[in-house]
């Protein structure tokens, strides 16, 4: 009778074990999800950023049209393709974007300094945005490749959890335009 109540306790051990980890998988995989939602938000807000100084009327024709284009179909992607159309996002605020003459060109014109902070903050906040969701993916990745997780099938039917790769280097001149606000910066420009 003994052994029955023993084998018992073991199974009931095992059993919250495994309840455990399932609840801990779950609530990384929550964690992923509120994760790339805040992703999605600021790489939606750098689009919309780019696209309010694109049609300011402030660069030369090539240019709004480059920023433009890229901005559209960084917002438009499927998601698939999502990170190769993010990544072209990036190297176009570079190419525009990488003078400091340009930048002063745009600081110069009625609310552009307004529109260079926001694009600034924005530019900040995605490779932030991107490596927590990153982090995240890396926890769920490590817990589901344990063997009690595969072998109890503790994941269900949730997808297998995917890294979002895209190049995030913003231009230096944005990166170094101050806090985001814009004070002092546009002055530190001119000089």
């Amino acid at each position: 009778m003994t052994t029955v109540i023993w084998i018992a306790v073991v199974l009931l051990l095992i059993g919250v074990y495994l309840s455990w980890t399932a609840g801990r998988l779950d609530r990384l995989h929550a964690r992923i999800d509120a994760a790339r939602a805040a992703l999605d938000a600021q790489l939606l807000r750098r689009a919309s950023a780019t696209l309010e100084l694109a049609t300011s009327g402030v660069f030369d024709p090539a240019s709004a049209m480059v920023l433009y284009q890229a901005a559209h179909a960084a917002r438009r992607a499927p998601e698939d393709e999502r990170e190769v159309a993010e990544s072209e996002l990036s190297q176009s605020l570079r190419a525009v974007l990488g003078s400091r003459e340009q930048l002063t060109a745009v600081s110069e014109v009625p609310g552009g300094p307004e529109a260079v902070a926001e694009l600034a903050a924005a530019v900040r906040r995605v490779p932030m945005a991107r490596r927590f969701h990153n982090d995240a993916v890396r926890a769920a990745r490590a817990l589901r490749r344990h063997r009690k997780v595969r072998w109890f099938r503790l994941a269900g039917h949730a997808p297998f959890p995917m890294a979002f790769d895209m190049d995030d280097e913003a231009p230096e001149v944005l990166a170094a335009y101050g806090n985001g606000n814009g004070t002092g910066a546009t002055a530190a420009f001119r000089s």
